[in-house]
C-alpha cells in the first residue's frame, strides 16, 4: 500500500549515498549535497527508456525547468531506480541536460521514501513508483504521489502540476523551434539572440535531412533560418531579434537570406 501524502509531507528525505557517474566518472553523491540548504524539485520514475517516462515526465520537467529555477527552485533532480550507465544514457537521448539525473540502483532512497514498488509482474523488479515533490533544506515541502491503480498513470507528479503549486500565476515559455543551416551567419544571429535571452531551442539543421522543400512546405518560406515559438512562425534573424526587443525599439523587416 503506498503512503498518503499527508505521511510523508514534512518529514525529512531519507539519508542515502547514490552511487553515480556525472562525467562519466565514479562518484559519491550523497542526500545532504543535494537538498541541504537548497530548494529541490524531485520527479522520482519507474524506469529510464519506459515510454510515459521518455515522452512525458522527463521531457515536460527539462522543458520547464528554466522557469521553475526563475521561481525559486534551485535544482530540478530525477531519481529512477537504474544504474549511471542507463541513466546517463538516457539524458543524453533525451538531451535532458537542465535535470540533475540520480541513479538510486540498490532502491535505497525509493525504499526510504516507502514508494519502492514490486514490478516483477512486468519483469522489472522492484521500481520506484511515480511521484514529485518540492523539497525545502531536505524536507518535504509537497508531494505528488500518483494514484494507485492499474496502468502507469501521469495525473499529479507532471511537471505543470508541480509549477502551478509553487506559483499559480507562472507562465510557462511556449517551446522554441528553429529551421536553420550550417554555416548560415543569420541563423548564428538568430541563435545569438536567443541564448541571451535564455530561450532554450531545439535546433533542427538542414543537414538533418531538412532541405529547402521541407522548409517551404512547413513553414511557407525558403529563408534560412525560420524560428517558431508555440506553433507561430516568428521568422528569421532580424524577425527574431525584432520579437525579442523592448517595445521602444520597433519592428525590423525579415531577413532574405536565401540558400
Amino acid at each position: 500500500m503506498l503512503p498518503s501524502a499527508e505521511s510523508l509531507e514534512g518529514k525529512p528525505v531519507p539519508q542515502v549515498t547514490f552511487k553515480a557517474r556525472p562525467g562519466d566518472e565514479w562518484r559519491d553523491i550523497t542526500s545532504d549535497e543535494l537538498f541541504k540548504g537548497k530548494t529541490v524539485v524531485v520527479f522520482a520514475l519507474p524506469g529510464a527508456y519506459t515510454p510515459t517516462c521518455s515522452s512525458a515526465h522527463l521531457p515536460r520537467y527539462n522543458e520547464l525547468a528554466p522557469v521553475l529555477r526563475e521561481n525559486g527552485v534551485d535544482d530540478i533532480v530525477c531519481i529512477t531506480v537504474n544504474d549511471p550507465f542507463v541513466v546517463n544514457e538516457w539524458q543524453r537521448s533525451q538531451e535532458a541536460d537542465n535535470i540533475t539525473m540520480i541513479p538510486d540502483g540498490n532502491g535505497d532512497f525509493s525504499e526510504g521514501m516507502g514508494l519502492l514498488v514490486d514490478k516483477r509482474e512486468l519483469g522489472f523488479g522492484k521500481r520506484s513508483w511515480r511521484y514529485s515533490m518540492l523539497v525545502k533544506d531536505g524536507i518535504v515541502d509537497k508531494i505528488f504521489i500518483e494514484p494507485d491503480k492499474e496502468g502507469d498513470p501521469l495525473e499529479v507528479s507532471d511537471a505543470d502540476t508541480m509549477l502551478r503549486h509553487i506559483n499559480p500565476e507562472a507562465r510557462p515559455r511556449e517551446p522554441v523551434v528553429m529551421f536553420s543551416k550550417p554555416g548560415c551567419p543569420y541563423c548564428a544571429r538568430a541563435k545569438a539572440v536567443l541564448k541571451a535571452k535564455g530561450i532554450t531551442y531545439t535546433d533542427i539543421s538542414q543537414d538533418q535531412k531538412i532541405n529547402t522543400s521541407v522548409l517551404r512546405a512547413v513553414s511557407g518560406e525558403m529563408t534560412w533560418p525560420q524560428v517558431f515559438i508555440g506553433g507561430t512562425r516568428i521568422g528569421g534573424a532580424e524577425a527574431v531579434e525584432a520579437h525579442f526587443a523592448p517595445p521602444a525599439g520597433g519592428g525590423a523587416a525579415d531577413s532574405a537570406a536565401t540558400a
